[in-house]
């Protein structure tokens, strides 16, 4: 490319369409013109499996969801995800009482969620599972061809850098923002989050019996309804209204045989919450 030098300047730019921009300005921004984005692995589902309402259960429910996954892996290409659950409640509660700041806090919580992809994927290695970390999202093409069934730790990387939350010290991005986030870089056929509920409530059926079930709704029109609690990270609604491949994620209840199943072949169990935006 050609370099240019500004006349009432001496910077140098590469001559292209953002030389010498700001990148804040609202209306340059929106005349900027995307080509549709690539879809790195358009046909690998994400699995996100619950810490707190799946792996902290134990085998009880640990054990059939592995054979389920080993069941479907040879018709469906699955990342597994995991999440932190109890113990990075726990930890967080320490830390909060000892004033940590929202960064550390962000780094102990995935510290939890390895541990649960360790033993997710210790399980699956007679199958081909493999835990693997950020950096190797890159190779998941390669995985993949060698038949391998990789697993991740759900916290995404903001780290030190996690955003300070509307309220209190606890992150906003936890595992069900970095399973959504993946499935969404590499172009994934779907998203599913697999917990020990039917899907969402309009409170928490655990505490909540006649929490009224819902089976789809819009991300929009559910953050509007600004419910007390929810089945998923209020961050993933977020992203969802400004999804660009991922635009429906679905909440099935992993401890019910089949419904993982039934999910990958496209089936409508659980909840739908989609892009309605």
């Amino acid at each position: 490319m050609a370099l240019i030098r500004e006349k009432d300047s001496k910077r140098l730019h590469v001559k292209s369409k953002l030389m010498g921009e700001s990148l804040v300005g609202k209306t340059f921004l929106q005349s900027l013109e995307y080509k549709e984005s690539f879809r790195i692995l358009p046909d690998v589902s994400v699995l996100k499996i619950g810490g707190q309402s799946i792996t902290d259960i134990g085998a009880k429910a640990v054990l059939p969801i592995i054979d389920e996954i080993v069941e479907n892996a040879g018709q469906h290409k699955m990342i597994i995800s995991t999440g932190g659950g109890t113990r990075s409640r726990h930890v967080y509660a320490i830390a909060m009482e000892l004033g940590m700041p929202t960064g550390i806090i962000s780094k102990l919580g995935q510290s939890v969620s390895e541990q649960n992809a360790l033993m997710l994927s210790t399980l699956l290695t007679p199958y081909g599972g493999i835990k693997i970390g950020h950096d190797d999202i890159p190779k998941l093409g390669a995985y993949f061809r060698q038949g391998c069934i990789p697993v991740i730790h759900g916290m995404p990387p903001y780290g030190y850098w996690e955003h300070p939350p509307e309220e209190g010290r606890i992150p906003s991005n936890r595992t069900d923002v970095g399973a959504y986030l993946l499935a969404e870089v590499v172009g994934a056929k779907q998203c599913i989050f697999v917990k020990d509920v039917d899907g969402l409530y309009t409170d928490n059926p655990k505490v909540a019996p006649d929490a009224e079930f819902i089976p789809k709704i819009g991300a929009k029109e559910l953050m509007d309804r600004d419910l007390d609690d929810l089945v998923v990270e209020r961050v993933v609604l977020e992203l969802l209204t400004r999804a660009q491949n991922i635009k429906q994620l679905q909440v099935i209840n992993g401890t019910k045989a089949g419904n993982i199943t039934k999910a990958l072949n496209g089936e409508h169990v659980g909840t739908i919450i989609y892009k309605d935006v």
